[in-house]
């Protein structure tokens, strides 16, 4: 899967869906070998269907590994929060058996939406697997 779009985030489930796709690297010159990820956010319910573009640099992708291991540990969490750009909030629901996640779109529109998926404990290694992979497939630098 060299080079092609990967999802580094997929909460789904019940007929709704969020889902961080990863679809290319660009290279900030004037970072040398730095560089960020883009893609876009997909939200699809019975209600609502949206999208909005999004930028992945190495600090989110840290800081997304960060939450992950919060969330895991039963916290809830907030991954770009006060960033340019989309923000996402997972709260932890029902026993933890579901989650309610938020995306919010303060730069592009003010919009926000909440959409409730399953969250079994499966979900975490896969999660992790895609961070993995995410790294792998695009090596971008470290700050």
């Amino acid at each position: 899967m060299a080079g092609g779009p990967i999802d580094l985030i997929q909460l789904a489930g019940e007929g709704s869906s969020v889902i961080l796709r990863i679809t290319g690297m660009k290279h900030l010159e004037e970072s040398g070998p730095v560089g960020v990820l883009e893609g876009e956010i997909l939200v699809d319910t019975a209600f609502v269907q949206g999208r909005t573009p999004i930028t992945v640099s190495p600090e989110d992708l840290r800081e997304w590994q960060e939450a992950l291991d919060a969330l895991d540990a039963g916290h809830d969490i907030a991954w770009r929060e006060h960033l340019s750009g989309p923000e996402v909030f997972i709260e932890r629901a029902d026993e933890d058996a579901y989650a309610q996640v938020t995306v919010r779109d303060r730069a592009e529109s003010p919009t926000s939406v909440t959409v409730t998926v399953p969250l079994a404990d499966a979900w975490f290694d896969d999660a992790y697997r895609r961070l993995d992979l995410t790294w792998r497939t695009w090596p971008i630098a470290e700050d």
